[in-house]
């Protein structure tokens, strides 16, 4: 069995006590494994990258994923609080709330359902898939070396369709639900850290924000909203002697839609740096507090945000908070980051492999895409170690300028440094020539020419 280098073993070995001795050399091989396999993330591409073609139990490394006791949320634990150590060690934490379809076939998958595909769909054009919707709670943290924000995933569950709880003749769990638990068991975790969590429409849902609200420490959260919501005045205080019930609500307020097209409403220009990666952006925006109600629902008090282009080139849209002493702008600049979740979606599928594995019993599906997604944030946790001077190398060339680094920069230098600390180096300081072995030069030659 290899032995982990020491930057490697820094990270990893926070994952140790949570594996039993005799699956933990398995574990190791498995993420290593993942981290410099080139195309498919299967448990064979895994084994033949770490020189392991020959090994004749390669059934023990199936068995970490599809049988082996472990816990998904207590590795979610401890990646969230080595990310929090890097990345983000004092002031708020910004994190985003997700969804994403893995696009899986096979009758074998008990859970695979129908939905509407978020990539291919527009607002006149629906586009169905089939596959796994999982549900992504990621850390919106700035990376000094990349000189932006990442969104790295720490919490990933999956939330079945409707269809699958009536075969198993259960209630069904909506993707709110699943979202209301994620976010309860990230507040135990940082009981003592301000959290903020952004995230878009399907997650406007006045039983999920206040419920996350109504905590001793209230997560702050920031949503999309709809135009047409009905907004009151807060409830006016009990007269001395009243009885019955007291009012939840006041006067009912005019819609955001009819705030909008209203010629006296008063509307202030603000510039955005950063706006989903365009550069600076110049809107406008009104912003006032209200409490949004339905019956039979808890009033929630929130703080919402109308916002419109100038030029036109995007419709007027909403956003709510439910903290109201947060300031507008700040709301704005805080939700922009959601665009960071739609871009480590895509490098998990471009990088990692994620809708490449082919496990099909239940164990392992729960397992294998929240690990591929946590190894996004592993590979992040890995170059911020290796990093040379503050830095990152990137890849450029002639005919392409890129300032800064990407996850595929980091990727390449965590492989780089892997492939060294195995021999692969072409001289030492005092210039002899040292010549790896026939066996590493062959697993090199053989990650080369077999790619997919």
């Amino acid at each position: 069995m290899f032995t982990l280098p020491p930057e490697y073993s820094t990270i990893l070995s926070n994952f140790a006590p949570y594996f039993t001795k005799r699956i933990w050399p398995q574990v190791q091989v498995l993420i290593i494994g993942a981290i410099l396999a080139p195309g498919k993330r299967t448990v064979t591409s895994v084994l033949r990258i770490m020189g392991l073609s020959g090994e004749k139990h390669f059934q023990n490394y199936h068995r970490v994923l599809n049988r082996a006791r472990w816990s998904s949320i207590e590795l979610s634990r401890v990646l969230l609080r080595l990310l929090v150590q890097a990345f983000v060690p004092k002031g708020p934490i910004v994190m985003g709330l997700d969804d994403t379809i893995e696009r899986r076939r096979g009758a074998q998958i008990k859970a695979r359902g129908i939905y509407r595909d978020p990539v291919r769909s527009s607002q006149s054009h629906f586009v169905k898939t089939g596959g796994l919707r999982w549900l992504s709670l990621m850390l919106l943290a700035p990376i000094p070396w990349a000189k932006r924000v990442w969104g790295l995933p720490f919490l990933t569950v999956l939330s079945p369709s409707e269809r699958y709880y009536q075969n198993l003749g259960r209630a069904h769990k909506k993707l709110t639900e699943w979202g209301t638990w994620m976010l309860l068991q990230v507040r135990r975790w940082l009981p003592d850290r301000r959290l903020v969590v952004v995230t878009d429409a399907n997650f406007a849902v006045i039983e999920l924000l206040w419920r996350v609200s109504q905590r001793v420490n209230p997560l702050c959260m920031i949503t999309r909203f709809r135009l047409d919501a009905a907004l009151y005045e807060p409830a006016p205080p009990a007269k001395p002697g009243q009885v019955g019930r007291p009012r939840k609500r006041g006067k009912r307020l005019p819609t955001l839609a009819e705030g909008a097209e209203d010629p006296t409403t008063v509307w202030k220009k603000v510039s955005i740096p950063h706006w989903y990666g365009q550069g600076r952006k110049e809107v406008e925006i009104v912003s006032n507090t209200a409490v949004w109600y339905h019956g039979g629902m808890h009033p929630l008090p929130i703080r919402w945000v109308l916002i419109r282009d100038p030029k036109g080139k995007f419709r007027t849209q909403a956003l709510l908070c439910t903290d109201l002493s947060v300031k507008p702008e700040q709301i704005l600049k805080w939700f922009i980051l959601r665009w960071q979740l739609e871009v480590t979606f895509q490098e998990v599928r471009t990088h990692l492999g994620v809708e490449t594995q082919r496990q099909w019993s239940d164990w392992a599906i729960l397992r294998t895409t929240p690990a591929l997604l946590g190894l996004f944030s592993i590979v992040t946790l890995l170059a911020h170690h290796l990093r040379v001077r503050g830095k990152l190398p990137v890849r450029q060339a002639a005919w392409y300028s890129k300032p800064k680094p990407t996850f595929s920069d980091a990727l390449a230098l965590v492989r780089q440094n892997w492939w060294r600390c195995q021999g692969f180096q072409l001289s030492i300081s005092k210039g002899d020539i040292q010549k790896p072995s026939r066996f590493r030069q062959n697993r090199l030659v053989d990650a080369i020419c077999y790619t997919c």
